[in-house]
């Protein structure tokens, strides 16, 4: 009975799921950029991906056709400015197999209001085209083998069938096509917040990371900031037990290579996507080269960024004494603990930082192309006084990917200039813009703390940005796209103080937040640091499915962003009212005269095989439930029997900062500096 139900639950959310992952994204997968009043040519106003000597390289190329009907000329002027709309990587499938057209709308109901290619065909079948845009692409299909100078549809195409089978695409399969002008979302199909996020809580121990094992079951690793990492079942859902981990059975020890302090430790972990087989895995943490031999990296403070670290402004440290690092390590291909070496394989990355704060440090493998994405905040400092997240040859304020899996020679790495063992993808932004180094794929952020990409739109990269005094910001990432500090603090123009290399908000394009939240919006004190969360794809609230999830270290605020119009790269956040379920597998402490769970501090969040979401706070480990289990009403959720334990197990209690112990209290001090400072 309760396989059938869950067979019917599965159903019912195949049913849901969407079928089509626009966002706006030009063909090189960066973001569109502003256009000043109009484009000439190809008339987009607002954001487009064509620049205006782009705009006017396609009006060469239109005019060299010398198309002398005008309904011909104008579908196929309207065709080549395709790649000028904010969805281009849509319409020319660019995040996979380029194509040299974008897809044409093609109707299968026989409305030929929305078929765009019966439009082409008719207008354009019989009239001659200078080098067509059409011809190139068509040998596979044509029946006309080579390309002509000058040819009509018909030389290559029997009927408007043939043509469309090749370069048409559903509009009624909800599939983003061209239809001669600018692509329009359905601005109907809104998602509604969810009533409230219903938790259990499943362990009493406090992580910053949590990694799902890559063999896709219900394990996952859990790391803290002293560099211990765990390895521990998940339980299921509805099951009523908690987290099945043996806190004295280490995965590995890594804490003798980590400096732990005030806003320093171990904050990245990441296994590689082949890791059942290869057993590497990865860590980010901090050392100092005063404690570890090994801790030698060149300073982020040099001439190559006009910065000179004798004029860093110290309490006495030593300039770059403490350095960031990405280091790897092997399990022997098992995930037997006692399998695992502490020793380190070889040193991928090594930086050393300027000032004590503003790390970042997360890693994250990309799931569609296997890079290792690295997020390192500004280095410290306020108002980031050497202006690095504007350098663009820092590698500080900057998220950066990397290929781990071809490492050239010792000789290649040091005559490139390299930080590490490492090389760079060949399509990572510098192949569009030689200002750039090598390695940074986006730039612009003061501290960015924890990314992570949507498990179903893989072109969905999400990244909370800590803001210093006003403004905490989730952006959505693209290639090369600048973010904006320290010339704006999210949507707020930021003053700058910049001893070194000031940056002008006229000569920047920055890309905005798409959610974020003033400090004093939340906190009368006005202090606030946002934690990044991920898009919410499980199962288990379907009134919280398709909304992206993130809070504020405080634990006062967990918000619920569905996108609005799907598709459209637009968010609009709910903060959501939350709280435990009282059949909760271990008790929820309660913030006094308040139904809100004692969370203390939330630190991270964090995605298992299955989706399902987890908050890793201070007070403990949480689970995102089934809404009915907190009396929450989601007309969505499908209601299920359950037969498990209902009394739960007993609450470490809720601990005041004083009497956490020793480290506990250590620990949860330095993440809130590194939140803060």
């Amino acid at each position: 009975m309760e396989k059938g139900l869950r067979d019917v639950k599965l159903l019912f959310f195949l049913l849901m799921l969407p079928l089509c992952s626009s966002l706006p994204m030009c063909n090189d997968l960066s973001a569109p950029s502003r256009v000043n009043g109009r484009l000439g040519f190809c008339r987009y106003t607002g954001n487009a991906c064509c620049s205006l000597s782009e705009d006017r390289d396609l009006e060469r190329a239109f005019m060299a056709m010398n198309i002398s009907d005008s309904a011909c000329a104008a579908a196929v002027q309207s065709v080549l400015c395709a790649r000028c709309d904010p969805f281009a990587a849509k319409l020319f499938n660019a995040e996979s197999n380029l194509r040299p057209l974008p897809f044409l709308c093609n109707s299968t109901t026989g409305n030929s209001n929305s078929s765009f290619c019966s439009t082409v065909w008719a207008s354009c079948r019989d009239t001659l085209i200078v080098n067509s845009p059409f011809a190139p692409a068509l040998q596979t299909r044509a029946r006309v083998s080579q390309n002509l100078t000058v040819s009509r549809l018909t030389d290559f195409w029997q009927s408007e069938s043939d043509f469309c089978n090749a370069f048409g695409t559903s509009p009624e399969a909800n599939s983003t096509c061209f239809n001669g002008g600018p692509v329009s979302l359905n601005a109907t199909n809104r998602v509604s917040p969810p009533r409230g996020l219903c938790l259990e809580k499943i362990a009493n121990e406090s992580y910053i990371n949590l990694i799902p094992h890559p063999d896709g079951s219900n394990r996952a690793f859990f790391s803290t900031l002293a560099g211990k990492i765990y390895l521990a079942g998940l339980p299921d859902q509805d099951s009523g037990d908690v987290m099945n981990l043996d806190e004295s059975n280490l995965f590995v020890d890594l804490s003798d290579q980590i400096f732990l302090g005030p806003t320093f430790g171990m904050t990245g972990l990441a296994f590689h996507p082949n890791f059942v087989r290869n057993g590497r895995f990865f860590a980010s943490f901090n050392c100092d080269r005063n404690r570890h031999p090994n801790c030698r990296g060149r300073c982020a403070c040099n001439s190559d960024v006009n910065c000179d670290p004798s004029e860093l402004f110290t309490t006495g440290e030593q300039p770059c004494r403490y350095h960031t690092v990405i280091a790897e390590y092997t399990a022997n291909g098992t995930s037997n603990p006692s399998a695992v070496s502490a020793r380190e394989v070889r040193r991928i990355f090594t930086l050393g930082l300027p000032f004590s704060s503003n790390h970042g440090g997360q890693i994250v493998f990309g799931p569609d192309d296997g890079y290792l994405y690295f997020m390192m905040g500004d280095g410290g400092g306020r108002d980031d006084p050497f202006n690095f997240a504007q350098n663009k040859r820092s590698l500080l304020g900057k998220i950066m990917r990397i290929d781990i899996d071809n490492i050239p020679s010792q000789d290649e790495l040091l005559r490139l200039g390299r930080w590490g063992n490492y090389s760079v993808p060949g399509d990572n932004p510098i192949s569009d813009d030689n200002e750039l180094e090598p390695e940074i794929w986006a730039y612009g952020f003061r501290n960015p703390w924890r990314c992570s990409f949507d498990s179903e739109r893989p072109s969905y990269f999400f990244c909370g940005d800590i803001g210093q005094d006003l403004y905490e910001e989730i952006d959505l990432v693209y290639r090369g796209g600048n973010y904006g500090w320290g010339v704006f603090e999210g949507l707020i123009s930021h003053p700058q103080n910049s001893s070194r290399g000031h940056t002008s908000a006229q000569t920047i394009d920055p890309i905005l937040p798409i959610l974020g939240y003033s400090h004093s919006q939340i906190n009368r004190l006005g202090s606030a640091a946002i934690v990044g969360g991920y898009m919410y794809r499980s199962q288990a609230d379907p009134c919280a499915y398709g909304s992206y999830l993130y809070a504020d270290l405080y634990a006062n605020h967990i918000w619920t962003a569905p996108e609005t119009p799907s598709n459209s790269g637009n968010f609009t956040a709910t903060d959501v009212p939350f709280t435990c379920a009282q059949d909760s597998p271990i008790t929820c402490d309660l913030v006094l005269n308040s139904s809100l769970p004692a969370l203390q501090l939330i630190f991270s969040f964090g995605e298992d095989n299955r989706n399902d979401v987890y908050i890793l706070a201070q007070a403990g480990v949480y689970r995102v439930v089934r809404p009915s289990r907190c009396n929450y009403l989601c007309s969505r959720e499908v209601l299920i029997s359950s037969s498990r334990p209902t009394t739960p197990q007993p609450s470490s209690g809720y601990n005041s900062p004083s009497s956490l112990p020793k480290f506990s209290l250590f620990a949860a001090l330095c993440l809130l500096l590194v939140f803060l400072y």
